[in-house]
């Protein structure tokens, strides 16, 4: 049976049923499932995972696009290639998330991303884009760090975190800046994150 995916409208709607039954556990469902359906979450927690649903998917779109630019050299390719991969596992563990506790998570098809014009046109005009939404990715990761009740997402949501932070180091790297980002980091809540996912959603 397809599940319908959340829709834009619905992805911080905490209380929003899900679509269809799920089934809990098998090696289709990841290293969430099994606790989420064990422990439930609460609104708070299952608002934060819908939330990094839709920062991940961002990312994978605009890495996808970085890449097809060609704008980058072979080393830079490299490192786009690689954050984009981090991205497709960091979606697939908090959308594990969702499905643990039996709501489908939001896919690409809920979602027309737009960006500014010329995002893409050069280097460092896609640098520059890199940097904000790695940013915005880390603050909301950091922020769902602090604000989950489930102790159990802490630390892989931590271990994710560190992850950006490497994405953002490659960006602020690329703009002449310092690898090195702040010693820190500054975290986001769901309204601030949500502010910008809405600046590039139609």
């Amino acid at each position: 049976m397809g599940h319908r995916g959340l829709t834009r409208s619905e992805l911080l709607t905490a209380g929003a049923k899900r679509a269809a039954a799920v089934a809990i556990g098998g090696a289709a469902v990841g290293i969430f499932a099994d606790a989420a359906a064990a422990d439930p979450l609460t609104d708070n927690d299952l608002a934060f995972a819908r939330l990094l649903v839709g920062v991940e998917l961002l990312s994978i779109d605009f890495y996808l696009r970085a890449m097809n630019s060609g704008k980058f050299q072979p080393v830079g390719q490299k490192y786009l290639r690689n954050a984009f991969t981090n991205e497709v596992d960091h979606n697939r563990t908090v959308s594990d998330i969702l499905v643990g506790a039996g709501y489908t998570p939001a896919s690409a098809t809920d979602f027309e991303f737009i960006y500014p014009k010329k995002a893409f046109a050069s280097r460092g005009s896609i640098a520059a884009l890199g940097r904000e939404l790695e940013t915005v990715g880390l603050g909301a990761y950091l922020g769902a760090v602090s604000g989950v009740q489930a102790q159990a997402l802490v630390p892989p949501l931590s271990r994710i975190a560190t992850s950006e932070a490497q994405h953002l180091s490659f960006f602020a790297y690329e703009l002449g800046g310092h690898p090195l980002s702040s010693a820190f980091p500054a975290s986001l809540t769901i309204d601030q994150v949500s502010a910008v996912l809405d600046q590039f959603t139609a």
